[in-house]
């Protein structure tokens, strides 16, 4: 089978992981590129025809596939775009930045009988995956704990739509979110929101988050994310029934800023494959999108769940 043909569009701080992902994947062939901004395109010179317009690229190219990797707020658009097409879409987390946009983009993909995957990369790191080996071999869950704590403006990069509430959809929960409410949802299934504390900033960004969920039979799950940590860490703890406790340290074996993100995204690339061969049109991308938004609806301020909590 010839490689299926695929383009990038949003060449921002994430693309580099992708580019390395599809060139190493025997079952990709990078075909295309576009950014809006003409520098971001100026270092793939003759490499494959690049575009500044991502409808142009979809009706000139003849892609199989496309990776969405814009800012939040254009989502829904850009995947809308691909998907009348008949391209299978990648889209970076979120799906969209509404719960509406998302459904929206289910609903098209049914609707054109197209791919639809959203790229939840901390579900391929590979201590994700051992712990998940540990836990076949017997021992229920009993609770789950997902911490993604760093300084964002460390990490994006001249990407500055992620302090953009309006462009972002809010801020670390908007944005980090879905890959800590993945990780839960992989390992306990459905969840709901039960309490969620957030902390703004002067610009109604959230810096701070904590969010208690519950799953079926009485399985507790708590999500804490942080912009404004010095370092970072991203780490994954469960508890078993009986007593016994678990531990993934995402970074721990990829030393070097940023370093585990080469192996996700080529797990991200070869389970997209997949989804396009089989012709899967949608993920858990818009349960995540609903947890998000269900924090946002039932948030209090850190103040205030303090002061209930010392009521209790």
């Amino acid at each position: 089978m010839s490689p299926r043909r695929i383009g990038i569009i949003g060449l921002g701080a994430i693309s580099r992981y992708y580019l390395a992902a599809i060139d190493a994947a025997p079952g990709w062939e990078l075909a295309a590129l576009c950014d809006v901004r003409t520098p971001a395109l100026r270092p793939h010179h003759g490499r494959v025809p690049r575009f500044t317009d991502h409808r142009r690229m979809l009706a000139e190219c003849g892609l199989d596939a496309v990776v969405v990797a814009v800012p939040n707020h254009a989502h829904a658009s850009v995947c809308g775009d691909a998907l009348r097409a008949g391209v299978a879409v990648c889209v970076e987390k979120p799906l969209a930045l509404t719960v509406a946009e998302g459904r929206a983009l289910v609903a098209l993909a049914a609707e054109t009988d197209t791919p639809l995957f959203t790229a939840f990369h901390r579900r391929y790191n590979d201590a994700v995956a051992r712990l998940r080996g540990q836990l076949s071999a017997g021992g229920g869950i009993a609770s789950v704990r997902v911490r993604y704590l760093e300084r964002i403006e460390e990490h994006i990069q001249g990407d500055t739509w992620y302090l953009d509430p309006e462009r972002c959809g809010g801020g670390c929960v908007a944005d980090n979110g879905p890959n800590a409410f993945d990780l839960v949802r992989l390992l306990i299934g459905e969840v709901a929101v039960e309490r969620a504390t957030v902390a703004r900033d002067a610009h109604g960004a959230d810096r701070q988050a904590v969010v208690d969920l519950r799953g079926a039979g009485g399985r507790t799950a708590r999500v804490e994310l942080d912009w404004s940590r010095p370092g970072e860490t991203k780490d994954l703890q469960v508890r078993r029934a009986d007593g016994t406790v678990l531990h993934a340290d995402m970074l721990a074996l990829h030393p070097g800023f940023k370093a585990s993100l080469w192996h996700e995204y080529a797990g991200i690339l070869d389970d997209f494959a997949h989804a396009v061969h089989t012709g899967t049109r949608a993920d858990g991308g818009l349960a995540a999108l609903q947890l998000v938004a269900d924090t946002y609806d039932c948030e209090e301020p850190p103040a205030r769940a303090a002061e209930e909590e010392q009521t209790r």
